[in-house]
Formats: structure tokens, sequence, C-alpha cells
């Protein structure tokens, strides 16, 4: 991903809500497989580490990205952005 795609996705997230909070159990199953399919639907998602979970959220963002097969926007104090193209109605057009 190149800096000019990564400028336009932060630029589109900056609009949408974390629709994701990762809590003390941090990185569960259940969560790495809705995070999966709402990047499926949505391809650019939003999501907030609570004060209560210890890990980095860099790590976090990485482990997450990781297993979903996706690419980590940006990472701000705790929120995360994850991108990943839709396999069926991509809706995102990056530029070149």
């Amino acid at each position: 991903m190149t800096s000019k795609q990564r400028a336009y996705l932060k630029s589109l997230a900056s609009g949408i809500d974390a629709i994701f909070q990762v809590g003390k159990a941090s990185l569960t199953p259940e969560l790495v497989t809705a995070v999966s399919e709402s990047l499926e639907k949505r391809e650019l998602i939003k999501l907030s580490v609570l004060k209560n979970c210890f890990d980095d959220p860099k790590e976090i963002a990485e482990t997450l990205a990781e297993r979903t097969r996706s690419d980590v926007v940006h990472v701000i104090g705790k929120k995360i952005v994850l991108y990943r193209p839709s396999k069926k109605n991509p809706k995102i057009q990056l530029p070149d």
C-alpha cells in the first residue's frame, strides 16, 4: 500500500465510528471472525482498544491484520483502522 493510498483511507476513516471494542480478553477467535466478516462488508473499519486491555494497540493491530489478511491503515492512541478490499463487492477505489 502506498502512502497516497494510506492517506486516502485515513481521510475516509476519519468520518466513521469504531464498530468494535477490544477489551480485557484482547483478541478472541470470535472477535477475529467478526472483524473479518465486517471487513468483507465494509472494507474499512475502525476499532477501539479499551483501557482495561493491557496489550499494545500496535501489536493488536498487526496480529489482527495478519489473522484477517487485511492492512493496518493506522493506529493512533487506542484507535485502530483496518482495510481489506471486498472479494465479492469492492466499493472503495484506491488512488494509483
